[in-house]
């Protein structure tokens, strides 16, 4: 997949959305009744690099204050939804040692990967940073994992809502009107190449999650440090 090309194709498709107000608003965001809980193999990118994003963010809620804006505990990378997240899912009744004993086999020693924050995209319901990596490496972590889950007899939900191929990271989720459309998108197109910067990935987090990866509701099960 060419990211680059991914990317733009992505965010043509979805400002065209926003600007004919065909995006969608997240309602469950701020709901109580949102049970839906999975578990997450993700990455976190940097100290420096969230600080870069809650520069960014900051910037951005002075046009727009009253969308959902992720915090900096809560940015991150998805590797891979093992489960995805659904009503009624229940931790106490997987073997949890055994995800993070295949999880670990897929991982692999001395994993050298680094990403690069270089750009935003969005999605009909918020805005993302474009992530790049510098080889192969998570894409090779994430077909061993499709490999290893689907041979198993664990529960697992891979690949279920789309095949992940990128590193992008959300940081903007829609949860209510746009009250200054233009401005916000004019911000967008001014900013669409924003470097947040580059990170060296050197561990790994398999959690418990909801959907948002809210860290009220995360629980760290395993940190696999590379």
């Amino acid at each position: 997949m060419n990211l680059e090309n991914h990317y733009k194709k992505l965010y043509e498709e979805s400002i065209s959305k926003i600007s004919s107000d065909n995006y969608e608003i997240d309602n469950l965001i701020d709901s109580e009744k949102d049970k839906r809980f999975g578990l997450t193999l993700l990455i976190r990118p940097s100290n420096e690099i969230k600080k870069e994003i809650h520069k960014f963010l900051k910037k951005i809620k002075k046009i727009e204050p009253n969308q959902y804006y992720y915090p900096n505990s809560d940015i991150h990378i998805t590797v891979m939804s093992i489960i995805s997240c659904y009503n009624g899912f229940d931790m106490s009744k997987i073997d949890i040692q055994k995800y993070i004993e295949l999880t670990k086999k897929c991982l692999l020693e001395g994993v050298d990967l680094n990403i690069s924050f270089k750009g935003i995209t969005a999605s009909p319901s918020g805005v993302m940073i474009q992530g790049f990596m510098d080889n192969n490496e998570l894409n090779d972590i994430r077909d061993r994992l499709r490999k290893e889950f689907k041979n198993s007899n664990l529960e697992q939900s891979l690949d279920k809502r789309y095949s992940i191929q990128t590193a992008h990271s959300t940081i903007i989720r829609f949860k209510t009107e746009l009250s200054q459309k233009e401005k916000f998108l004019k911000f967008l197109n001014k900013n669409i190449n924003y470097d947040f910067g580059t990170f060296k990935v050197n561990k790994f987090e398999l959690v418990y999650n909801d959907w948002y990866q809210r860290e009220q509701y995360v629980k760290k099960i395993y940190e696999f440090v590379t």
